[in-house]
Parts: structure tokens; C-alpha cells; sequence
């Protein structure tokens, strides 16, 4: 192996590393740090650390250890030159009281709350309910998951420096209020489930849907949403939200993997190949929606699992029950208004009654003007018209949703169409 590819095999690694430990080495220093704002310069400094040492001594047998362990030191460090004060002092003391490898991973490691995951502890520290919801669900996406703040402020379709304030002001509440890294007593749970859920639900759409990048998909994302969905079934097994989330979860994961070719073309649904889709996962989804239904108590993650479960059991495109999939999503509309939703409803509809009936609802949607700027409205549009055999306006509309995309795997797929509306 020469230079170039021993230092591209460690680029990978250490990109690989990001993705899978960045959330659990910045939990674990904020529980042992409780500074927010160090507890990411040092994680970044870790990873970057990583690129010269990886290539000089070779990539470790434990990444995360390695990183964790490099990121503490460096906290140390800081700590250690700021120690003016008893309070400094004591923290300095905290973290040097282990000189030896600092590994999260480990069952034996210290861990004075019970639940022996540093991540599940900042979700609910993020979701505390003294902080607005957006702040919460924004909050976690950034320290848990790694996301930037360009890609939460496009979660949120807001501006960047709007979202870049909410993080800076949820951080400085969670100082000054003295908000405690911990999960809370059991009594507790409910009034954080929402944040918590809505934490969960945000990362695997981003997992599941990058908002830009080479790759339609973020597998890490997924499968850290999947696994923390499971963990919140187990502390909360009577709340049919919890229960539906995790259906709806593993409904779609059960897809994913039929989402993108060979050469990460988007494959859209009807396209798939559905004797592809993990029919294990799919079966375990519906057996928990079914559970959760039974407790009489719907939600909108109930109805979005009865969504994705009537894409899921169709054994053709042809035979999904898209007017039941309308109804469905009028009524998710009732639990959450949203544009988003109507958005979707406008697509059931589209295909239930007639493209012409999905395009008038989604003239009215660009009426109101709230999705100006978001690429799925005029790409609706576009597929609607198409379907209507309306080529050169949905030519049009391919073009003006080619304006706003940003993910490279949907920008391809918009071309494609957009190809055949002009040759058509």
C-alpha cells in the first residue's frame, strides 16, 4: 500500500469513527465535564488529532476508546489551565482520577445513575422541559448525533443563524438552571417523552434522507435512531407513542436498504424490490403497532406506523390502498397541523383520485407560501404532472425543485426525470 491510499484509509476511518462514536464521546465528556461547549472543542480536537496519529501509528483496535481517551486529556489540559477556583480545581480532580485508558464502552465503567448509556442520559437531559421543544430536539441533533447547524436549520426550515441562536441559548439554560445529566426517576419520563421521541424521529429522517451530501442515506443515523428507540420501549413499555415510534422506525428501516442502486441512484417506492426488504423487521413493526393501537390511545407516530404499514404489506405498488393512506394522513393532519403533512396527504390523494386532485391541493399549499424554498413541494408538483402526461410544465417544476436541493442522490434523481419530461 502506498502513501496516498494508507493516508485515504485512514481519512475513511477516521470519517467511519465520526459517524459512529462522535455522539458517545461527546455525552460521555459532558457527563464528566458538564461543559457543553468543551466537551465539542475537545471532541473535534480528538478527531483531529486522530488524522495525523492514525496515519503515523496506525488506526487503533478500539477507535472510540482512542478518541474518548484523547478527547478527556485534552479537557484535562484546559481544565487544568483554568483552575483558578475550588469548583475548577475539583473537576480537574474528577477527570484525573483515572490516569488509565477511558472507555465508555466498557460494563464496568463508572457509572453512578443506573443506566449505563451516557447517550440516552443527554437525550433527556436535552428534552428537559425547561427548554422550548424546538430547542430540545435541536439541541440533541447537534452534541448526539454531530449534525451541523445548517443541517438542523434545514430539519426546521429555518434560517441558520436562527437555529444557531436556539442551540447557543439552550446550552447557556441548561448552565444557569443547573439542568442535571441524568434520566430522570420514572415518574418523570412522561413530560420529556415528546422532545424525546421528536429527538429520535429528527435523526432517523436524517439518516434515512440526508439534507445534503454525496449519499442519500446516513446508516449510522438509522441504526443509533433505531437502537435508541428500542432502549425508550424498554424504560416506557405502556406508552403506545414510544411503541409506535419504534414501528414506524423499523417499518421504514425494513426499506432501506432498497432505497438507493448500486451506484446510490434513489430508487423510489414503487420501484423497489420488495422481496429485498427485511421482512423480519417489517413483521416485528406491525406486531408493535398492533400493540399500540390496542391500548386505545393514537398518536401521531401510531398513524404514521399505519402508513408506513400500508406501503409495507401491499405485495405490488399497484395494490397499496392509497385511499386509505389519504384518510390516514388527514388524520395525522388533526394531531399535527403541518404543510409537510398536507404536503403527503396531497400525494395520497394524487394517487387515490387523480393527479389533478393531488395538484390542487398542492396549489394551495403553494399559495400560503410556508414550503417556499423546499425542494419536495415543487418536486410534487413536477411528479403529479407528469402523471397527468402534463410534460413540459412538469419539466418546469423539475427545474425550479433543481434550484433547491442539496443532496446529491436526489439531485440525480430530479435530472433523470427531468430528462425524460424533455424528451417526452
Amino acid at each position: 500500500m502506498n502513501e496516498n491510499e494508507r493516508a485515504d484509509g485512514v481519512e475513511e476511518a477516521v470519517a467511519a469513527a465520526f459517524r459512529e462514536e462522535w455522539g458517545q464521546v461527546v455525552a460521555t465528556l459532558i457527563r464528566v465535564t458538564g461543559d457543553w461547549d468543551l466537551a465539542e472543542e475537545c471532541a473535534q480536537d480528538a478527531f483531529t488529532q486522530a488524522l495525523d496519529r492514525w496515519r503515523r501509528d496506525g488506526v487503533p483496535r478500539r477507535p472510540g476508546a482512542w478518541l474518548t481517551t484523547t478527547a478527556r486529556n485534552r479537557a484535562l489540559d484546559v481544565l487544568r489551565r483554568e483552575a483558578v477556583g475550588a469548583a475548577k480545581l475539583r473537576e480537574v480532580a474528577v477527570l484525573a482520577r483515572d490516569g488509565g485508558p477511558f472507555d465508555p464502552h466498557d460494563p464496568d465503567f463508572d457509572n453512578d445513575s443506573g443506566v449505563t448509556d451516557d447517550r440516552l442520559r443527554l437525550l433527556f437531559t436535552c428534552c428537559h422541559p425547561a427548554l422550548p421543544i424546538e430547542a430540545r430536539v435541536a439541541l440533541t441533533l447537534r452534541t448526539l448525533a454531530g449534525l451541523t447547524t445548517p443541517e438542523i436549520a434545514r430539519a426546521f426550515l429555518v434560517p441558520e443563524a436562527t437555529m444557531a441562536q436556539r442551540l447557543v441559548r439552550a446550552k447557556r439554560k441548561i448552565r444557569n438552571a443547573g439542568i442535571p445529566y441524568r434520566v430522570p426517576p420514572a415518574h418523570l419520563l412522561p413530560e420529556r417523552t415528546t422532545g424525546v421521541l421528536g429527538v429520535v424521529y429528527l435523526l432517523f429522517n436524517e439518516g434515512y434522507a440526508a439534507t445534503s451530501g454525496a449519499d442519500l442515506l446516513r446508516t449510522n443515523l438509522c441504526a443509533e435512531a433505531v437502537r435508541l428507540a428500542r432502549v425508550l420501549a424498554r424504560l416506557m413499555p405502556d406508552e403506545p407513542e414510544v411503541l409506535g415510534l419504534l414501528a414506524l422506525l423499523l417499518l421504514h428501516d425494513a426499506r432501506r436498504n432498497t432505497r438507493v442502486d448500486a451506484a446510490g441512484d434513489l430508487v423510489t417506492l414503487e420501484d423497489q424490490d420488495r422481496t429485498a426488504w427485511d421482512r423480519a423487521e417489517a413483521d416485528e413493526g406491525a406486531a408493535l403497532l398492533e400493540t399500540a393501537l390496542r391500548r386505545g390511545r393514537p398518536g401521531p407516530y401510531q398513524i404514521q406506523a399505519a402508513i408506513a404499514a400500508c406501503h409495507v404489506t401491499a405485495a405490488t405498488a399497484e395494490e397499496t390502498d392509497w385511499a386509505d393512506i389519504a384518510a390516514l394522513y388527514g388524520e395525522l393532519a388533526r394531531h399535527v397541523p403541518s404543510d409537510v403533512v398536507e404536503l403527503n396527504r396531497a400525494v395520497a390523494v394524487g394517487m387515490s383520485e387523480s393527479p389533478e386532485a393531488g395538484l390542487a391541493l398542492v396549489a394551495e399549499l403553494e399559495k400560503a407560501g410556508d414550503l417556499a424554498g423546499y425542494h419536495l413541494l415543487p418536486a410534487t408538483r413536477a411528479d403529479l404532472l407528469r402523471r397527468s402526461g402534463r410534460m413540459a410544465e412538469a419539466a418546469e417544476a423539475y427545474e425550479k425543485a433543481l434550484e433547491l436541493v442539496e443532496n446529491d442522490a436526489e439531485r440525480r434523481f430530479l435530472e433523470k426525470r427531468l430528462a425524460e419530461c424533455r424528451s417526452a
